[in-house]
């Protein structure tokens, strides 16, 4: 299993951008360009709970279904940014 980012869990290498910036402009391995941009993150005062669940919208416009969108989001509450 690839490293996954932190607040969203999407595979980094799903990300085409490899990976959210800091804000001296360097990558930021933990986090991808969706959740992290410029040294914060894009969505901050969202919850674990509110992550899965634009997580799973987003899943969902691609088509995915319903149970393989929560199976992949199920995770969220226990990486990194949420553990706080």
């Amino acid at each position: 299993m690839g490293k996954r980012c932190q607040s969203c869990g999407m595979p980094m290498k799903q990300d085409p951008q490899g990976g959210g910036d800091n804000a001296d402009g360097t990558k930021n391995p933990d986090y991808c360009s969706y959740c992290y941009r410029q040294g914060a993150f894009v969505q901050p005062d969202f919850s674990a709970r509110q992550m899965q669940d634009f997580c799973m919208e987003k899943l969902r416009e691609m088509r995915m279904p319903k149970l393989v969108a929560w199976a992949l989001t199920r995770g969220i509450p226990g990486l990194e940014r949420w553990k706080k």
